[in-house]
C-alpha cells in the first residue's frame, strides 16, 4: 500500500509539472517572479526595518528576475513555512523556491520538484543555554530539543541520539519564530538547525550572548533553489542564473566592474557576459546579456555572501566550504562554453 501511494503521489506531482511546464512565458506575462522564502531567517530571506526582503536566498531570486525579467526588484515574495514550501511550488503558487532548504534524494524524487544547484554548503548544529554548562553534545542524554516540522533537522537529530544510544524529547513546531520563541522561554534545552540558521535565530534571542553553539556538526545540509519538475527549460534558466553568478566571482566579474570587464579579452569572461558573437542565452529563450545583468543588478555569489552572511555582517559566516574551488572551498560551476 505505501509503494502504491507513494507512486499515486509521485504521478500526480508529475502531472502538476508538466501542466505548469511554460514557467518562462507564465513569468514574462505576469512581469514578476513569485519567490517562495522563509518565515524570516536573517541572512537568508526575512525583512529589513524598511520592510524590504534581504538575504542571500532573496539574492538569488533578484538575480533570476533580472536574468529573465530585466529588473532585479521585479519579485513578489511568498513568505513560507517549511512545511507548506513544496506544496506551494508544486502548486505553481511560486516559480521558484529560494528558502534554505536542503538537498535531498527524496526531496528530488518525490514531490514533483527539482533543484538546481547549491548556493550555500550547511551542516546541522545545536545551540543551548550557556548556564548549562554543556560543552558537547554527548552531554543531553535526556534533553528536550526544539526544531521546525517538516525539515530534514527532525530525522538527522533522531538519527544522531540513536546511534549514541541517548534519549530526548522532540518538540516540532511549524512557525521558525514559535520555534525560537520555545527554546527561548525556556521550554526546551536545546535549539537544533543548520549552523547558518542557529547563527541568524541565535540573534533573536533577549541575550545572545547567553547561548552557545556546540562544536558537532551532524549532517550535510547543501541548500539550494529548486523549481517545479516537469519544465527543462525554467529549470535550466534557473540552474544557469545560479551557475552564472559563480562563475562570474570566480573570473573576477563583480557588480562594480562589469562595464570594464566587458572589454576583457579572457573568452571565458566574454562567454559570462555575453560578449561578442557569444550568446549562450538564446538555446534557454533569454538574450546573451542574461548572466551579465543578474551579475550588474544584484552582484556576483561572493558579493552576495559577503552583503547577507559573510563575516562583516551580524551573522560572522566565514566563507569556509563555501569559498570557491580556487580557494579551497566547495563552490564550483559548470563551465560556461
Amino acid at each position: 500500500m505505501k509503494t502504491k501511494l507513494m507512486t499515486v503521489a509521485v504521478a500526480a506531482a508529475c502531472a502538476a509539472g508538466a501542466a505548469g511546464a511554460a514557467t518562462l512565458d507564465d513569468v514574462k506575462a505576469a512581469g514578476v517572479l513569485k519567490c517562495g522564502v522563509s518565515q524570516g531567517l536573517p541572512g537568508f530571506s526575512a525583512t529589513n526595518d524598511a520592510g524590504e526582503w534581504t538575504g542571500i536566498d532573496v539574492d538569488y531570486c533578484k538575480a533570476l528576475a533580472a536574468a529573465v525579467l530585466g529588473d532585479a526588484n521585479a519579485v513578489e515574495y511568498v513568505s513560507l513555512s517549511a512545511k507548506d514550501r513544496f506544496t506551494a511550488l508544486s502548486s505553481g503558487e511560486i516559480d521558484v523556491l529560494s528558502r534554505n532548504t536542503t538537498w535531498t534524494i527524496t526531496r528530488d524524487t518525490d514531490l514533483g520538484i527539482s533543484f538546481v544547484g547549491v548556493n550555500y554548503y550547511d551542516g546541522q548544529g545545536m545551540m543551548v543555554p550557556a548556564g548549562l554548562g554543556i560543552k558537547s553534545a554527548m552531554e543531553l542524554d535526556g534533553a528536550t530539543i526544539c526544531t521546525n516540522t517538516g525539515t530534514t533537522t527532525e530525522l538527522n537529530i533522531t538519527d544522531y541520539f540513536q546511534q549514541h544510544g541517548m534519549e530526548f524529547q522532540l518538540v516540532a513546531l511549524e512557525n521558525s519564530d514559535e520555534v525560537i520563541a520555545a527554546y527561548g522561554s525556556g521550554r526546551c534545552d536545546v535549539f537544533t538547525t543548520d549552523r547558518s540558521g542557529v547563527a541568524a535565530e541565535r540573534l533573536k534571542l533577549a541575550d545572545p550572548d547567553a547561548h552557545v553553539v556546540l562544536p558537532e556538526t551532524i549532517s550535510k545540509e547543501p541548500l539550494g533553489p529548486s523549481v517545479r519538475a516537469g519544465d527543462e527549460q525554467w529549470m535550466k534558466i534557473a540552474r544557469w542564473v545560479l551557475n552564472g553568478v559563480v562563475e562570474a566571482e570566480e573570473y573576477g566579474i563583480s557588480s562594480e566592474n562589469i562595464e570594464e570587464m566587458k572589454s576583457s579579452e579572457n573568452p571565458s569572461v566574454q562567454r559570462i557576459l555575453g560578449v561578442g558573437d557569444n550568446n549562450y542565452g538564446e538555446p534557454l529563450g533569454l538574450d546573451a546579456e542574461f548572466i551579465a545583468r543578474a551579475v550588474e543588478q544584484v552582484g556576483n555569489y561572493g558579493e552576495m555572501y559577503e552583503r547577507n552572511v559573510g563575516p562583516n555582517t551580524p551573522l560572522k559566516l566565514d566563507r569556509g566550504v563555501n569559498e570557491l574551488w580556487t580557494n579551497g572551498g566547495l563552490m564550483y560551476a559548470p563551465p560556461i562554453r
